[in-house]
């Protein structure tokens, strides 16, 4: 069996790659794997999903599969991915279960588990349980009967619950502000418009009309086109664009400006810092990081830890340090103090928060981080540890390091899940950035061809 888990979950093209079948199989070692074994009653799960059509379908095989194993269940419905790691938490559960597949288009879908206290899953979890779907596969599992089986119930208000959470974190109200929220036709569609409001703000809500096939179309924090001409249309002091799962948040100007989740870290750690809850004064990125973000972060007093990409790896940083600020370029922001994971809707409370206490724009908040130009480029080979560690490609890499010194960075990684070296290279100009990587690629496809 191939590796199941990728970055975030299992994830794959719905009835296709994740079928009803493997979510079931996946449901049983989770709820195998997870549950304490010495309980004295059955172990709890918490089942959510995104706006997905398919997730109707994998949402009945995975409360089976749950059920199956001897698990109760707890439906939350439509809800964003931290929504979901927070009620796992409240409630006390063993598990939560969340299928979406975040920022991807609608034919595909996910799974992302949780375990007990909402929290993502380590490597070695993850392992067992694609060990345990393996073994399912050719070994029954001991089910379950009669008052053995799960029993299913919904709750109608986790919603309004989480809502509440969101704004008891908030340190200042955000009346005056006014803000246009894509909501990407997902999860966030009805979470956060109420969110923003009930915090202060006056909210025009884009993209909030989800029909099981629209999410993520030419919406959501990926396609913010729409968003910047919604703020500049609306006179908005900013807008904000969520993925399918809210997990992610990314911001535009008044004036239509991209401010991504580099500079949304930067500005939560000033404030953080003012507040005196930075713990350490430091904060938790990604090597995918720009490196204006190391710059602006070190000219300021704070210390920059790097971790692998993906906001799991950041979480174990934050949790294994007891630090209180980390995320990722692409708009996954974490604050422990308030979520276990990453929380696009949290993330734009605190952002306007900061807005209406310091009263500045967010282009000023903003301009504390100069990004450099970043060139990636996803190259395509028939052996992508082979493509990453060739010596010509490694002499190649260190010739380009050479020419930028501390104006720039090279970063060369294997993709996780796909047959793709990625060559990241950032620069004082876009155009030494894209010479510089498309010098590497090209070692790197003469090093591992496609064939």
């Amino acid at each position: 069996m191939g590796r199941l888990f990728g970055t975030d979950g299992v994830r794959g093209r719905a009835n296709a790659d994740l079928t009803p079948e493997l979510a079931l199989a996946v449901a049983v070692a989770a709820a195998h794997t997870l549950a304490e074994s010495d309980r004295s009653h059955p172990p709890l799960a918490v089942v959510g999903r995104d706006t997905r059509a398919s997730g109707e379908m994998l949402e009945a095989a995975v409360v089976a599969g749950l059920t199956s194993a001897g698990a109760n269940v707890v439906r939350v419905g439509v809800l964003p991915t931290p929504a979901v790691a927070f009620l796992t938490a409240e409630a006390k559960a063993d598990l939560g279960v969340m299928l979406s597949a975040s920022h991807n288009p609608m034919p595909d879908n996910g799974i992302k588990l949780f375990a007990a206290g909402g929290h993502k899953l380590p490597d070695e979890i993850e392992m067992r349980i694609e060990a345990a779907v393996e073994a399912n596969a050719t070994t029954a599992w001991k089910r379950p009967v009669g008052a053995g089986v799960g029993r299913v119930h919904d709750l109608l208000d986790g919603a309004d619950h989480y809502v509440q959470h969101l704004i008891g974190t908030v340190p200042h109200r955000l009346d005056g502000l006014k803000v246009v929220v894509d909501c990407a036709n997902g999860a966030a569609a009805e979470v956060a418009p109420v969110a923003y409001r009930e915090a202060g703000a006056e909210v025009v809500a884009i993209y909030a009309e989800p029909d099981g096939l629209n999410i993520n179309d030419e919406c959501g924090s990926n396609h913010i086109e729409a968003l910047r001409a919604a703020v500049v249309e609306h006179g908005a002091h900013l807008g904000i664009a969520h993925d399918g799962d809210a997990d992610r948040c990314v911001a535009v100007t008044a004036d239509g400006d991209e401010v991504d989740g580099d500079q949304l870290m930067a500005i939560l750690a000033l404030a953080m810092r003012e507040a005196g809850t930075l713990t350490d004064d430091t904060l938790v990125a990604t090597v995918m990081s720009n490196l204006g973000l190391r710059l602006a972060m070190s000219r300021e007093g704070i210390r920059l830890i790097e971790t692998k990409v993906g906001d799991r790896y950041v979480l174990e940083e934050l949790r294994a340090s007891g630090l209180a600020l980390g995320g990722e370029q692409s708009g996954h922001i974490v604050m422990p103090a308030y979520a276990t994971t990453g929380d696009g809707v949290l993330t734009g409370l605190h952002l306007m928060a900061r807005m209406a206490s310091t009263g500045k724009s967010l282009a000023e908040l903003a301009g504390v981080i100069t990004r450099l130009p970043q060139v990636l480029i996803n190259v395509p080979v028939g052996d992508r540890t082979v493509g990453a560690a060739a010596p010509s490609v490694r002499a190649e890499v260190e010739r380009a390091e050479a020419e930028l010194g501390e104006t720039g960075r090279v970063l060369l990684r294997p993709s996780g899940t796909e047959p793709l070296v990625r060559v990241m290279v950032e620069a004082a100009t876009e155009q030494v950035a894209r010479e510089v990587a498309e010098r590497i690629a090209e070692q790197v496809r003469t090093a591992s061809p496609t064939g």
